[in-house]
């Protein structure tokens, strides 16, 4: 008694034979995440990748830069692969440009100063 109502909570077995379901639903809960993992994560890293990429070409003399190593300076000089950086107290430094991490925003710049109490 037992068993009879447990097989039929389980639902009904597949007829030998049947016919499959649509292929494309069978792949559609991976197709979907991975459009999902698309515009989550993919897009917005390679556009976070160009948008570095740019400012490594674009970098010039007086730009103020932070490296990777986290190094603070001005650059000096700008070669096709390497940069002058002038770290103060007259001391430069040669960095290769893919080792340059960001820009630093002048004194006047765009960022709002910390408020502290």
């Amino acid at each position: 008694m037992f068993f009879e109502n447990l097989a039929h909570a389980m639902g009904q077995a597949p007829a030998a034979g049947g016919q499959p379901g649509n292929p494309l639903m069978t792949f559609m809960p991976l197709i979907l995440m991975f459009v999902i993992f698309y515009f989550l994560l993919i897009r917005p890293q390679q556009k976070k990748q160009k948008e570095h990429k740019q400012m490594l070409e674009n970098l010039t003399r007086g730009d103020r830069v932070v490296t990777a190593g986290g190094l603070h300076g001005r650059v000096v000089e700008a070669k096709e692969d390497v940069l002058t950086i002038d770290l103060g107290n007259d001391m430069h430094v040669q960095v290769g440009r893919g080792f340059i991490s960001g820009l630093i925003p002048a004194e006047g710049g765009s960022k709002p100063k910390d408020k502290k109490k």
